[in-house]
Formats: structure tokens, sequence, C-alpha cells
């Protein structure tokens, strides 16, 4: 089974990731951060990705750590499960609508991190949850799951159905990503023989 199971404890978070790449999007979350949560379970529904994640982090700081290290460990455990990449799709790309909402999200499993993120809100908060902080989201799983990520609003108004479209568009390419194809045969997805570097 492509599982990994994460845990890092710092000074300013305690997180436990697990995750199984070939689950059903059962999830389990609980950030301590209500808005974060909502999507991390947006993206495990949508990548038909198992996620447990736990978190306690030092809220009476600020959000910062809680979700910069939910993203760290997340794109670990996906590093982790995913191994040598043998089979795998590799790209993913979605286009994500949600009411006058439309993101794009491509991505490739490449194993050289890298992420363009074009949207903006218009609002500062997202529930309690500061929206400076999805990009930096987004360009920390990017970090340590090894993917190149281009993340684009074509257009919206409502922050709350830009942010949504966004994960969901993330969880849908990462599927396809991350999926195996029989055709295949094991092979690495990459004329290198190798992914990274």
């Amino acid at each position: 089974m492509r599982t990994a199971r994460i845990e890092r404890n710092t000074a300013e978070t305690k997180i436990l990731v697990e995750i199984n790449l070939d689950g059903t999007g059962a999830y389990d979350v609980s950030t301590g951060i209500g808005f974060l949560d909502h999507m991390v379970e947006q993206f495990s529904r949508h990548s038909l990705i198992d996620v447990t994640m736990k978190i306690d982090g030092d809220l009476h700081v600020d959000q910062h750590h809680t979700t910069e290290d939910s993203a760290l460990a997340l794109g670990q455990a996906l590093s982790q499960a995913m191994g040598d990449k043998a089979g795998i799709g590799r790209y993913g790309q979605a286009f994500s609508p949600m009411d006058e909402t439309l993101a794009r999200v491509a991505l490739d499993i490449s194993g050289r991190p890298y992420c363009v993120f074009k949207a903006g809100f218009s609002q500062e908060k997202l529930g309690e949850w500061d929206t400076e902080l999805i990009q930096h989201w987004f360009e920390s799983i990017a970090q340590t799951a090894g993917i190149t990520l281009h993340i684009e609003l074509l257009y919206g108004s409502n922050n709350h159905h830009i942010c949504e479209a966004i994960y969901k568009g993330f969880a849908r390419a990462m599927r396809s990503g991350v999926e195996l194809d029989a055709r295949k045969g094991g092979a690495i997805p990459s004329t290198k023989g190798q992914l990274g570097g």
C-alpha cells in the first residue's frame, strides 16, 4: 500500500499526518483553524487520498506556523507515499468551477519544487484564516512534495469560492498525478529513469 505517516514536533507545532494514496477520500482533520480544516477535507475528498491530520499549534501567536507546517508535513507524506514514483501518471491538470469562479491548476510530480500562484483575495480573512497564508500553503506543499505547481484564478469574485475552487482543482490534479497507470508497467515516468534533479 502507498501510505505514509509523518510526525513533526517542534516548539511551534506538534503534527501527525497519515495518508493513503489509494484511498477513498476519507478524512479526519483538526488543525485548530476551521477554514484550513475545510480546505484539507476538500483536498482529501476530491483527490481520493485518505488524510488524517492532527495539529496542536501555537495559535496564540498567529496562524503562520500551523498553516506552513500542515503543508510541509502533508507534502512530505505525499512524497514518502509515492516512493520512487514508479508507474504514476506524474502530470495532473484541472479546471475547477464553483459558481461564478473558475480556477486552473496544473502540476508535475517532477522532484523539482516550484510554485506559481496567480490568485488574489479581496478580504483579509476566510473565517478566522488569514488569506495571505493560502499562497504560502501551496508554496510549502510544493516544496516538500517535490512538485512543480501552477495555480491560476481565471475569474471569480467570492473569496470562499475562489479558495475552494483552487483546493478542489489541486485535489483533482493531484489525483491524476499520483494514480498508477498499468500501461507503464511500473516504469519511472521519465526518460532519465528517475525523477528529481
